[in-house]
């Protein structure tokens, strides 16, 4: 089984706080730093590239389950953009698969797009296996393969599942977790349906950012 996310390992590791070199920095940030794929600037709370009210990055020719290259432009319409890195292989991605289907159904709106990334590089995450799960599941949104784990670099996503919901201005007002239950049993707060909701209004959301509970996205160390 994937190792669970850092962050939920015990309850110190909530509060995403650790030392290093005499400095408290949040755990995301840590990580990143080691990854070297963050610099110490100021970003989110759990997450060490971006912070609510940032301009989302751009992704660009992903290999889609539907045999197509996706880019940043194919959502250039949508007054919404919820962005999830997920995977077919971690346990807490597989249980918000059909909440995820569900929110995808709540907004079959032209103004709101689901666009789902797969950043894992292991056999039973590539195009393939995607494919398989994506029929599965009926999945009616992109699901793409960013083998390179650019993307995944570029929004500071640590873990599957990550969301990301992004204004009409591509802004990010917010990101963490699906909801309050990661198995989808006891929903209290749904956290990403809210966020599409205040950006459809033009208003903020009342959460900004949740801590994402789940598996680790395996980055190679670059030195």
């Amino acid at each position: 089984m994937p190792d669970a996310s850092p962050l939920h390992r015990h309850p110190a590791a909530r509060r995403s706080l650790c030392s290093l070199a005499g400095v408290v920095l949040p755990l995301s940030l840590v990580l990143g730093l080691v990854n070297g794929w963050a610099s110490p600037a100021a970003a989110g709370k759990y997450n060490a590239v971006l912070s609510v009210g940032d301009v989302a990055p751009q992704w660009k020719d992903l290999p889609g389950v539907d045999g197509r290259q996706h880019s940043w432009e194919d959502v250039a319409e949508a007054e919404v953009v919820v962005v999830v890195f997920t995977c077919n292989t971690c346990p807490y991605a597989v249980d918000v698969e059909q909440r995820l289907v569900a929110l995808d159904e709540k907004f079959a709106d032209p103004r709101v797009a689901i666009v789902a990334i797969n950043a894992n590089t292991k056999p039973d995450d590539r195009l393939p296996a995607m494919r398989d799960r994506a029929e599965e599941q009926g999945f009616e949104f992109p699901y793409l393969h960013d083998a390179s784990q650019d993307t995944a670099r570029a929004f500071g996503a640590t873990t599957t599942p990550q969301f990301f919901v992004l204004d009409d201005q591509r802004r990010v007002v917010y990101m963490g977790s699906l909801d309050d239950s990661p198995d989808g049993k006891n929903v209290t707060n749904r956290y990403v349906e809210a966020a599409i909701e205040a950006a459809l209004a033009g208003t903020k959301p009342k959460a900004t950012e949740t801590v994402p509970v789940g598996c680790r996205i395996r980055f190679p160390r670059r030195r």
